[in-house]
């Protein structure tokens, strides 16, 4: 489908503010479970909330698993976006471990338990190495995550919680992913948004 940008449902969290923040930035979406509209789309969009080993049940069950990784992997933009970042690595330690989709090379972890830190991490926290235009290198974006992608290859933005420095952004040729969530982020994450519309 010329120009759609898809929101892949999966059950995986509330998918309206991520719609409106693409609408706030003049881009009509549609949100979908259906696996030939996400292969049809020009762009595709992985947000996600909860469980690693739901959503990947979710994905199993929808049909979603070989269209999600052929949108990762073709070279169409692609967004993950907080649970949608951590699906497309190896493997993770939540729900006792979970194999994931293994897009790329990692493992995601859970926070250790530190002093004066709560887990899950909730709220404003800096992002360095983004490296994306009005987005001054720093800059805080909102998190909540309990879990994290470890240091690797395609690391993008880097950011540090509980005495961990973590893979908070990645990117792989047209594939970015974010464990903040820019759609809750403000201005700066409208800016992220419209960097990844512009591919």
């Amino acid at each position: 489908m010329k120009d759609v940008t898809a929101i892949v449902d999966y059950r995986a969290g509330n998918l309206t503010s991520v719609r409106l923040a693409f609408e706030a930035i003049g881009v009509e979406t549609v949100v979908t479970s259906d696996a030939d509209t996400v292969r049809g789309a020009a762009r595709v969009v992985f947000p996600g909330v909860g469980a690693a080993a739901s959503a990947m049940e979710n994905l199993r069950a929808l049909g979603l698993v070989d269209a999600v990784r052929e949108a990762a992997t073709d070279g169409r933009p692609f967004l993950g976006i907080c649970l949608g970042m951590q699906i497309l690595f190896e493997h993770s330690e939540e729900d006792g471990g979970v194999d994931l989709l293994g897009i790329l090379p990692g493992r995601v972890r859970r926070f250790p338990n530190v002093p004066g830190c709560k887990v899950p991490e909730i709220g404003w926290n800096q992002v360095k190495g983004l490296g994306i235009e009005g987005v001054p290198d720093g800059s805080e974006f909102y998190f909540v995550h309990s879990y994290y992608a470890e240091m690797g290859p395609h690391t993008l933005g880097i950011t540090e919680y509980a005495g961990v420095e973590f893979s908070s952004a990645v990117r792989r040729g047209n594939l970015v992913a974010t464990q903040f969530h820019p759609e809750k982020s403000g201005r700066l994450g409208l800016v992220l948004l419209k960097d990844f519309v512009s591919c």
